[in-house]
């Protein structure tokens, strides 16, 4: 029971702490607006440890690669630290494999949100100050779809189809991370 508890509280605060990482680097990544409250929360949560590994990190094609490979690292010593408390074994090749999976299933969960949110928002409060930065998550997934999907009755249904496809992706995610574990 003592280990699960402490599985627990591992997977939230080590686990919250790799969602602000990815965050600031997706916010970072599709050129988000950086003047708003959740982007200065992000960068006071992160800066203590991104700041001193830009030094070893380069970044790539104008991104800070230092947040990505920092919340991949967090992830890949919660995953090792959660299976030896629960007594499981995994090599090191699974363990560093089923990171880059974790991290990206997380990604698919932030846009899955963003998405949701930006829908809402649109309908409820459409001038909201938050808008910007979803509009600069979401633009790149949505407008693929967008160009094919006209409106109907001026309700834009191109979020339902990223959703579905996001679930899609999810459903082969899931089946790729069970492979890797019994293996």
């Amino acid at each position: 029971m003592l280990n699960e508890l402490l599985v627990f509280l591992l997977n939230t605060f080590v686990g919250l702490f790799i969602l602000a990482l990815l965050l600031r680097f997706l916010l970072q990544a599709l050129r988000a607006p950086t003047r708003n409250q959740l982007y200065g929360f992000l960068a006071a949560v992160t800066d203590w440890i991104v700041i001193p590994a830009r030094r070893v990190i380069p970044g790539l094609w104008r991104t800070d690669l230092s947040s990505l490979v920092l919340a991949w690292l967090f992830k890949v010593i919660l995953l090792a630290a959660t299976f030896a408390l629960r007594g499981f074994g995994i090599g090191v090749g699974s363990l560093l494999m089923l990171g880059i999976i974790e991290i990206f299933k997380l990604c698919l969960y932030i846009l899955l949100v963003a998405v949701i949110v930006q829908a809402v928002l649109t309908w409820v409060a459409p001038h909201s100050p938050v808008l910007p930065m979803l509009n600069s998550l979401t633009r790149p997934f949505l407008s693929p779809f967008q160009r094919r999907i006209p409106p109907v009755g001026n309700v834009d249904l191109s979020p339902i189809f990223l959703l579905v496809a996001i679930q899609i992706v999810l459903f082969f995610v899931a089946w790729l991370t069970g492979g890797l574990i019994r293996a």
